[in-house]
């Protein structure tokens, strides 16, 4: 009897997780915009990734899109398609291919909890490897001007800071919520922050970054938002949430995002 309730509560839940972004999902099924999945082959991995391309007779900047601790959802495939509506390539790598049961992807976990474990344990040098063979591969796409750079996002936000310690041709690194590199001397990029007012745990180590970040000799512009919690950028687009100040962030980050990157 136990173990019928706990299958049926791991079915519930799964069914659940499945329709939380089905307002990112609907927002893709709508898109004019060309989007696909592409495998991208390195040493002994294949790295699904999701590319969509601007409606726009010019070449153009990468954006390198890194996933929240969750893996690849439809929110962070939306954002990449919001990315080539301002005309950018972004392409977003699904950092758990090969990873899920039976050797499969983010989608194939049975639970979100699985997929953020797993998450939570990737070899720091895998997912290095991971994001470099995904650039060197966007980089070369008929379609770009050569210009890259990396947005990350939660998990994703610490992974495109570190990444900005790995990677010598970023234009710049954009950290949403994530925290810093245990070392900053590597990094060649201008570093630029995006941060929840609600989020004690990572915005404590603002300061230190910044006197790290100067003493080095690197560029670092964090902005915090007033009342959003960690994860706005999702949640300020998500109809179910409660909390203005997520909204309010999410636009605002938006803005600030849009014209950093126009100046690259």
């Amino acid at each position: 009897m136990k173990r019928n309730l706990a299958v049926a509560l791991v079915v519930i839940f799964g069914l659940s997780l499945a329709s939380a972004q089905d307002w990112a999902k609907q927002k893709l099924e709508k898109s004019p915009r060309h989007g696909e999945w592409v495998q991208i082959k390195h040493d002994n991995r294949t790295v699904n990734a999701f590319v969509v391309y601007p409606e726009s007779k010019h070449k153009a900047p990468v954006v390198l899109v890194v996933h929240e601790i969750f893996g690849m959802t439809d929110w962070v495939r939306s954002v990449a398609d919001q990315l080539a509506e301002h005309g950018y390539i972004a392409i977003a790598p699904d950092l758990l291919s090969g990873m899920g049961p039976n050797g499969g992807k983010s989608s194939d976990f049975p639970s979100i909890d699985a997929a953020r474990e797993a998450v939570s344990k990737l070899d720091p040098d895998q997912v290095t490897a991971d994001l470099n063979a995904t650039a060197d591969y966007a980089k070369k796409l008929p379609s770009t001007n050569g210009k890259l750079t990396v947005v990350g996002f939660c998990w994703g936000g610490t992974q495109s800071f570190r990444f900005a310690t790995n990677r010598k041709d970023l234009s710049a690194a954009f950290v949403f919520y994530g925290t810093p590199p245990s070392e900053v001397n590597s990094i060649t990029a201008p570093v630029y922050g995006f941060y929840a007012g609600k989020d004690e745990r990572v915005d404590a180590t603002i300061p230190q970054t910044k006197e790290e970040m100067k003493k080095a000799g690197k560029s670092y512009d964090p902005v915090v938002y007033d009342g959003a919690g960690h994860g706005f950028m999702r949640a300020g687009e998500d109809p179910s949430d409660t909390n203005p100040a997520n909204k309010k962030a999410h636009d605002e980050a938006w803005q600030r995002w849009l014209k950093l990157l126009k100046k690259i």
